[in-house]
Formats: C-alpha cells, structure tokens, sequence
C-alpha cells in the first residue's frame, strides 16, 4: 500500500491562483513555454492527443494545441482551472478541474501525458503514476519536469533572474522555490517511485534546478 506524503500543500486558489499565473505570463516565461513544446513533443505524431496534468495558467497548454495537438487540462485548482479557459486564445483546449489520483479519463485515452512543477506537491506520487500509465495508450510515453531537491542556491537565482519578474516579486518567487526544493525529489527518488508503479522504471535526469522524467507504457 503506497504511502501518503505527510505534508499537504494547499491547493491554489483565489489571489494565490492569480498572482501565480501573472509571473508565470512574462514574455520570457512564454518564450520559454515555446521552446518546451517543441522539445517535449520532438517526434510525436501530428494531431496526437496530450493530457497536462496540473496546466496551471493554460501557458504551456497553449503553446502544445498551436503546434497541432489535440490538449486536455487537469487541474485541482478551480481557479487555475477559470484562468487557463481565460488564457486558451480561441484555442480548443478542454481544461478540466479533477484530481490526477483519480483521473477523470478512459483508459488509453492520450499519446502523450506532461506535468511541469507540480509533482512534487502530488501526496500520492505511485497513484498518480499509476493512472497516468492508465490513460496513456501502449507506447505513449509521459514527460514529468520539476525542480531537482539537489539543485542549489545559485541554481535559484539564475532561474529567477531569468523570470524578470521585478525586485519584489523575485524575492517572493526565490523563497518559493526554496520551500519548494525541500519537497522535491532527487532522480535516485523518482527512480524508486517509478519502479514502484505501473511504469516498473523511469528514465530521470537532473541539471540544476531542473529534474526530467521519462516514462514510456
């Protein structure tokens, strides 16, 4: 039987919600939106169809359905969720409010399933794993990204000042994702979870603030 994670975060909401989306919008955080969506989806079919798991703002989602693909949102927050239907540019995006421990989907429902900076806060990480490998179809693959536990002081810093979110907001956003870090996980750590679930193994690598995680059914 899986183990909770003993510490929960709260959900983000209201004002919370708000503020997040505003510093996660800058035209440097969109340009970085574009090249991810065109590294994450390197060689997946035209038309394929993803699931983000935790879109937040819709940002990213965004930057996923202009390139072609066929986008499905889950997030908790029902005010993330308000935000990212605001932020969908006329785009045909099905953003969702749901818990991914009990997704809301079919099974063998996507091609491609991606979750940026939230898996960490996630108190059932195997269960989450296991019904991620549940709506994927056989050969999908899912990319997880977040913040590496061993990433440094330094690796924060670059980070927030590439943000240029202003004085007051990068020294919010600094102790933010230094709370954070202590919640995150290591690639030893995530190799386990994922050994653990359906997947049976992971591919996960660290570099500085960053953790990737490949996953394939």
């Amino acid at each position: 039987m899986e183990t909770t994670r003993k510490h929960k975060v709260p959900e983000m909401e209201g004002f919370q919600a708000r503020w997040y989306a505003k510093n996660r919008g800058t035209e440097a955080q969109l340009a970085q939106y574009r090249r991810q969506a065109a590294e994450v989806t390197a060689g997946l079919a035209d038309g394929a169809e993803i699931l983000e798991v935790a879109p937040g703002p819709g940002f990213f989602a965004v930057e996923l359905a202009k390139r072609g693909y066929r986008v499905t949102g889950l997030d908790i927050s029902h005010t993330m969720v308000e935000i990212a239907r605001e932020n969908r540019a006329g785009l045909d995006i099905d953003f969702r409010q749901g818990d991914v421990t009990q997704a809301p989907f079919a099974d063998e429902s996507f091609d491609f399933v991606v979750c940026q900076a939230a898996f960490k806060n996630f108190r059932q990480p195997v269960t989450a794993l296991n019904e991620i490998h549940r709506v994927l179809r056989p050969g999908g693959f899912a990319v997880i990204q977040d913040l590496n536990h061993e990433a440094t002081a330094a690796d924060i810093d670059r980070e927030v000042a590439g943000m240029h979110v202003g004085v007051v907001s990068g020294f919010t956003v600094r102790q933010t994702l230094g709370w954070l870090r202590r919640r995150a996980f290591t690639s030893a750590q995530f190799e386990v979870l994922a050994a653990e679930s359906a997947f049976g193994g992971c591919s996960a690598t660290a570099d500085g603030l960053g953790l990737e995680v490949r996953l394939t059914r």
